[in-house]
């Protein structure tokens, strides 16, 4: 630290982080004034931007592409998902990248527990894009990890 006191932005630019904080955090500010009811319009906008014929042509080919293969979900399935949602939230102030997905999940996932009606299309968004779990049925398995 005794560097970054003698030359500004010295020891890797640590000085200049932190004067990049209050920028991130005022940016951050528009996303998280949607009420419930707000956010509960942009989740319907969002599910239908899905229903487009243009958009379930996209994901049909993103999920012929994975191959219902985990890992292939991801490189091209969630992609296209990010895209379709991207383009629809940037309107109601959240970043077009990943992160202003990211903050509108966070976002929906925080009115959740608050609004049943939210909960559910929620569930509904992320069936059509992530693949169902299936888990092993309970106390099948002969792996070292106790159940309780």
């Amino acid at each position: 630290m005794v560097c970054a006191r003698r030359v500004p932005g010295g020891c890797g630019g640590k000085a200049a982080l932190g004067t990049q904080r209050p920028m991130a955090a005022s940016a951050q500010a528009p996303a998280a004034l949607l009420s419930a009811e707000q956010a509960k319009a942009v989740l319907a906008e969002v599910i239908k931007a899905f229903g487009a014929p243009e958009n379930a042509q996209r994901m049909e080919e993103a999920r012929d592409n994975a191959c219902n293969d985990m890992g292939k979900m991801l490189q091209f399935l969630l992609p296209v998902a990010t895209q379709i949602q991207q383009d629809v939230i940037k309107a109601y102030g959240f970043s077009s990248d990943g992160e202003g997905v990211l903050k509108f999940a966070r976002l929906i996932k925080s009115y959740e527990s608050q609004d049943p009606e939210i909960a559910g299309m929620s569930g509904k968004l992320k069936a059509m894009f992530l693949p169902p779990m299936t888990l092993p049925p309970h106390g099948a398995g002969t792996g070292g990890v106790a159940t309780s």
